[in-house]
């Protein structure tokens, strides 16, 4: 199973770059995941069209807050992934996210707008960065989770 993981894209409207970098990334993939920060509804209903599962960010407005929880546990493929957007600073984000996930083999999360894909205390934590906000790392990227034996993430850079 391929999962498309998207955070921080802070569009108000569809856009065509939208639409090129889901039809270049994430059409073939099974599973859409957004982690927060999705800013419209309009981006919601576009996503909606394959499986799709998110949550909203701190710069999410309450029409957004109507659709997506703050936090979701998804179980896929015999693993539990944990969704989330973030908050505060960035260096410290992961040790204030883990202790609202037990169980799960992944934190799929946002916020920094800084890609991450690495294991701490056998988590995989996954920060697909930002595909079309401010990013902080000076490149936009998207991530690909591979469910199968093992848990595999990739962050592509676009």
């Amino acid at each position: 199973m391929k999962i498309g993981v998207l955070s921080d894209t802070h569009l108000y409207q569809v856009t065509e770059e939208f639409i090129a970098i889901y039809d270049k990334y994430l059409s073939d993939k099974d599973i859409i995941l957004h982690a927060g920060d999705v800013v419209s509804p309009e981006i919601i209903d576009f996503l909606n069209a394959k499986d799709f599962h998110g949550v909203y960010g701190n710069m999410d407005p309450l029409e957004v807050k109507r659709f997506l929880p703050d936090k979701k546990v998804i179980n896929l493929g015999g693993y539990r992934l944990g969704l989330i957007h973030g908050w505060g600073r960035s260096d410290d984000l992961e040790d204030r996210i883990l202790p609202l996930f037990n169980g799960v083999d992944v934190i799929v999360y946002g916020h920094s707008h800084i890609a991450s894909n690495h294991i701490r205390d056998g988590i995989l934590f996954f920060n697909p960065g930002t595909a079309t906000g401010y990013s902080s790392s000076g490149f936009h990227s998207i991530g690909v989770l591979e469910l199968g034996d093992a848990v595999r993430g990739e962050i592509i850079t676009i």
